[in-house]
C-alpha cells in the first residue's frame, strides 16, 4: 500500500505555476527557444534575403531569455536553410534553397537549368589504386588504376558542393588531360570516347561537415549535409564513374517526381 502511494505521489508532478502536471501536459509543452524560432522564421518570411537578424543580445533582452535559447532557436534556422551564419559579420535571412531535380545530368546542365551560372575549382586531381569496393564498381581489377578528380562546386561563385569522382583509367586514357579542354566531364566522355550514359543509381544520405567541407564550402562545422553516391552505367552496359559528393544541406535540396505503379494504364 505504501509503495503504491509513493508512486502516486511520484506522478503528482508541478510545474513552475504550482498547476499539477499529468502525462498529456508534459507532452504538450512548447520548448521556450521553439516560440522564438517560430517568431525569428515569421520574421524572415517577410525579408528579402541577405537581411540583417537582430543579435542575440538583443533578441534575447527583447524576448526575455537566455541567450542560450536565442542560440539554439538560430541554429535551427541555420540547419534548416533559413538563416545563414557569416563569422565575423553576422546572421542573415538565407537565399531560397536550389531545388534540383533528380536526374541523369551534369552539374554544370543542373545549374544552368536554374537560371545559375555554375563554375568549378579542381581541388586535387590524380590516380589512385583501387580497392575491392571501387575495384566492383568500376569493374576492373583490385589494384588498378582509378583517377580520382576533386572537385569544388560553385553556383553564381557562391560553394554549393564537394564532388570526387572515380574513373577508371585504363578505359579512359589521357582522361586527365582532356578534362581541361571541357567544362564538362560528360561532354569530355562523349565527344572524346564516345561514352554516353544510360542510367545510375544515386543514394542520398547525410553526413555532417568535416573540418575541411566547411571551409571549402563556407559553413559550419557540424552541419548537416547531403551525401550523395552516384553510380553510372553506360550505353553499352559498362560502369563509367561512381561519385561521391557533399552538398550543402542549407543551401541544396532535391526534387522527384513519383508514378505509382501501373497508374494511366487501362485496367482492362
Amino acid at each position: 500500500m505504501a509503495t503504491g502511494q509513493t508512486a502516486g505521489a511520484a506522478e503528482r508532478v508541478r510545474d513552475s505555476e504550482g498547476a499539477e502536471e499529468t502525462p498529456a501536459t508534459r507532452q504538450a509543452r512548447v520548448p521556450k527557444y521553439y516560440g522564438l524560432k517560430r517568431h525569428l522564421l515569421e520574421m524572415t518570411r517577410t525579408l528579402p534575403a541577405g537581411s540583417p537578424v537582430p543579435p542575440e543580445r538583443a533578441l534575447a533582452a527583447e524576448f526575455d531569455t537566455s541567450r542560450t535559447t536565442v542560440r539554439q532557436a538560430l541554429q535551427e534556422l541555420v540547419v534548416e536553410g533559413r538563416l545563414e551564419r557569416i563569422q565575423g559579420k553576422g546572421t542573415f535571412v538565407a537565399k531560397p534553397k536550389v531545388a534540383q531535380a533528380l536526374q541523369l545530368t551534369s552539374y554544370t546542365e543542373d545549374m544552368r537549368a536554374q537560371g545559375l551560372e555554375p563554375t568549378s575549382r579542381l581541388l586535387e586531381v590524380g590516380y589512385v589504386p583501387a580497392d575491392d569496393r571501387l575495384a566492383e564498381r568500376l569493374d576492373i581489377r583490385p589494384g588498378g588504376r582509378v583517377l580520382r578528380i576533386e572537385r569544388l562546386r560553385l553556383a553564381n561563385s557562391e560553394p554549393m558542393a564537394i564532388e570526387t569522382t572515380h574513373l577508371s583509367a585504363r578505359r579512359f586514357p589521357a582522361l586527365r588531360r582532356n578534362l581541361l579542354k571541357h567544362n564538362s566531364l560528360y561532354a569530355a566522355l562523349a565527344e572524346v570516347y564516345g561514352v554516353h550514359l544510360a542510367e545510375a543509381e544515386e543514394v542520398i544520405e547525410t553526413s555532417l561537415a568535416t573540418p575541411r567541407e566547411a571551409g571549402l564550402l563556407g559553413t559550419d562545422v557540424g552541419l548537416p549535409m547531403l551525401l550523395l553516391s552516384r553510380h553510372s552505367i553506360s550505353t553499352d552496359g559498362e560502369p563509367v564513374e561512381w561519385v561521391r559528393s557533399v552538398y550543402r544541406g542549407d543551401r541544396y535540396k532535391f526534387v522527384a517526381r513519383l508514378k505509382r505503379p501501373g497508374a494511366g494504364e487501362p485496367t482492362g
